[in-house]
């Protein structure tokens, strides 16, 4: 008998969540996330073949906590995805734009190759792979208990991070035993814009909760909306173009909220009808996503002006930009503009290109109005570089540098100490993740001296008891090498098949007991691929 927790992915890492949970005979990943920016940590292998996982409970549709879902897909899974309606709703386009960013920079990288006489390099997965995939999601309601099975009961609950985010509670059974574990997921900042606050839970023996804040607090100074005004103001003073590398998803949505209160209330003086753009297939798709029937993702403020028939993210002057064609004469109009573009961590997407035609211009502005992942182009900037690269060609940094405090998705240290001070019975046990180092182990810290908790933040590969409360293995950090022949062979055809052999192992097994004449047909088809490919 055993019910366990192995750790995945996102310990001591910011990006690429993924945790794997067995209880009552069923095999389940808390989120399964891609990896983006410099990740210093080797994460662990997924004990079991991905064609054995049941069900991915998913907390939020961000692409470092839903993105390899299509990869495990081409890799055997074939289980059911559990997550709210919106998720489910955002994951249809998000999902799909990544197998097509992925199957991009493949070409392009095999354009390069080819002239360079190098070997080609497959896409980490396909469109294909991502249909696949989202064939299999399930939505559910907020708030509501269900019984997935015998042994797991779930409930989804708002933590005001995203559109559809949510902390995701799991009462697991294992025999006569029960315990109740809950995965925070990343936790909202307060009085975001358009979203609900996060939602608290009172109860749970084991919480795994993330820290992407947990050294630091937001600035409280002003208010987002004052220091959009000011920049803008100050920009377009300067007849420059304000430039905003945002998340297509969620950041983006409310900048556009910001921009309509700032329009409605003639907060901007002298630039009456200020064009702004908003320059992302997928920022066009998901402001459509978050106008849709989802009232109950929304806070009161919205609420109310949804009720009044205003769309909380339209205004006039709001240009959708979808064609290429369209982003490229963005910058071909001289026109001070506002421009707001993905990626939001500018390292990939239209963002690059619009970064190219303003970073030189110190009339302009870049605003940063989101996390930067170590490693990123977006953080280099923040840093203060004076120069940076950009389609191989050296850009001088001559722009203002401009960073909107507080902005955050995330939950600063005071709001995530907040959320887990609301359970009233203190848990046995909290595993701090999603944090960098100084992140992780400064905010376990916290835990252990002033809320007095038995806390750790553990390293890809532990693994957790949860019926006996004790570790069953602690692992060390392995640090990743620079880029190495194994490396290289993880995202390509080679692993794919070193999975399918794991499945077809696994198929053998489930056939123990078949009818003799169907396991030596079997057995036939085997040998034959065995004589075809063994060369």
């Amino acid at each position: 008998m055993h019910m366990k927790l192995t750790f995945i992915g996102a310990d001591h890492e910011v990006t690429g969540s993924c945790h794997f949970l067995e209880a009552g005979g069923s095999k389940v990943l808390i989120d399964c996330g891609m990896e983006q920016g410099n990740n210093p940590y080797v994460n662990a292998e997924l004990p079991v073949s991905y064609s054995e996982i049941d069900y991915v409970f998913l907390t939020h549709a961000h692409i470092d906590h839903a993105g390899l879902l299509p990869w495990i897909y081409a890799r055997g899974f074939k289980g059911r995805v559990i997550t709210t309606y919106a998720t489910m709703d955002l994951c249809q386009i998000m999902l799909r734009d990544s197998a097509h960013i992925q199957e991009m920079e493949a070409e392009w990288k095999n354009r390069k190759a080819k002239r360079a006489g190098r070997g080609e390099v497959e896409a980490l997965y396909t469109v294909e792979d991502a249909e696949g995939v989202l064939s299999h999601f399930e939505g559910v309601a907020y708030g509501q208990v269900f019984k997935l099975n015998d042994n797991l009961t779930l409930r989804f609950t708002d933590v005001g991070h995203l559109l559809g985010s949510a902390s995701i509670e799991i009462w697991a059974k294992e025999g006569d035993e029960e315990r109740k574990i809950v995965f925070s997921g990343d936790i909202g900042n307060k009085s975001k814009p358009l979203i609900r606050d996060p939602q608290y839970i009172s109860e749970a023996d084991y919480v795994v909760m993330e820290s992407t804040y947990g050294n630091r607090y937001h600035k409280k100074t002003t208010t987002y909306v004052e220091s959009l005004t000011r920049i803008i103001q100050e920009t377009l003073d300067r007849s420059g173009n304000v430039v905003i590398p945002a998340f297509a998803v969620g950041r983006t949505q409310e900048l556009l909220y910001m921009i309509r209160h700032i329009k409605e209330h003639n907060l901007v003086h002298g630039h009456d009808g200020f064009l702004v753009y908003v320059d992302s297939p997928l920022a066009v798709e998901a402001t459509q996503v978050f106008t849709e029937n989802l009232l109950d993702c929304y806070d009161d403020e919205t609420k109310a002006l949804v009720e009044r028939g205003i769309n909380p993210i339209d205004f006039k002057g709001l240009k959708l930009s979808v064609t290429s064609d369209e982003s490229k004469n963005i910058n071909f109009d001289m026109m001070p503009k506002v421009i707001i573009s993905a990626a939001g961590m500018c390292d990939a997407g239209r963002i690059r290109h619009h970064l190219k035609h303003n970073l030189w211009r110190p009339e302009c502005s870049i605003v940063f109005a989101g996390y930067q992942a170590e490693g990123t182009l977006g953080r280099v900037l923040q840093d203060g570089a004076p120069a940076v690269k950009i389609f191989g060609e050296e850009i001088d940094v001559r722009a203002h540098i401009e960073t909107i405090d507080g902005i955050s998705g995330h939950a600063d240290r005071d709001g995530l100490l907040a959320w887990i001070s609301a359970f009233e019975k203190q848990p046995s046990h909290v595993f701090v993740v999603h944090g960098n180092e100084e992140s992780c182990t400064t905010f376990t810290e916290a835990l252990q001296n002033q809320l007095r908790l038995t806390a750790d933040a553990p390293y890809s590969g532990s693994q957790f008891d949860l019926i006996k409360n004790c570790w069953i293995c602690q692992t060390e950090p392995v640090l990743v090498e620079k880029e190495t022949e194994a490396r290289r062979k993880a995202t390509g055809v080679y692993t794919r098949l070193v999975d399918a052999g794991s499945r077809l192992l696994a198929v053998i097994s489930h056939n123990q007991g078949g009818a003799n004449r169907d396991l030596a047909r079997f057995t036939e088809q085997i040998l034959a691929l065995c004589e075809k490919w063994d060369r």
